[in-house]
């Protein structure tokens, strides 16, 4: 225990400077802050049958890019997580985990706490999830395709890795 506190307290120490690292390396502005909030743009339209791409950014300051997501019921989504930053996913990983409705994203965070083995996705917990990814370090890609529930409502996303729902790393997909 001690020892991740220390790897927490390194990431959080840290975090500043490879994020200013991120912001001026990288070509495209994908940074977001504060509490603001940014909704994921509608894209081109995904050919009949196909998914829709969606891009999302997590980054070392524990924050999504993207907060809220729209999609129509029942439309196929593609979420594609990029973790910007330079730490490796043992210390700073970031993963995208939806919810279906009504579950408790605290409630599925502190499951998560001690589920290393499956990417801090709980597995007695997975009734509860509409879809999820592996678990993505510094400049390492993941992605899930998954069909939006049908019936219109939120639904809470979040990244299971510890401490980072409680740091802000969490959003909507709204169905309308």
């Amino acid at each position: 225990m001690k020892l991740f506190a220390c790897v927490c307290a390194l990431a959080l120490a840290s975090a500043p400077l490879a994020a200013a690292q991120a912001t001026t390396t990288s070509t495209s502005s994908t940074t977001s802050t504060g509490t603001q909030s940014k909704k994921a743009p509608a894209g081109k339209k995904a050919p009949a049958g196909a998914a829709r791409d969606v891009e999302l950014t997590g980054t070392e300051m524990m924050k999504y890019d993207v907060t809220e997501i729209t999609a129509k019921p029942g439309e196929k989504l593609h979420v594609i997580l990029k973790a910007l930053g330079t730490m490796p996913k043992i210390a700073m990983g970031h993963n995208f985990v939806l919810l279906k409705a009504g579950v408790s994203p605290m409630e599925v965070s502190n499951a998560a706490f001690n589920a290393r083995a499956t990417d801090f996705v709980p597995v007695e917990m997975k009734d509860k999830l509409i879809a999820f990814t592996k678990l993505a370090g510094g400049g390492e890609t993941v992605d899930v395709t998954f069909t939006a529930p049908s019936k219109p409502g939120k639904y809470d996303f979040l990244c299971t890795f510890p401490g980072h729902f409680a740091a802000g790393m969490k959003g909507t997909l709204t169905v309308k």
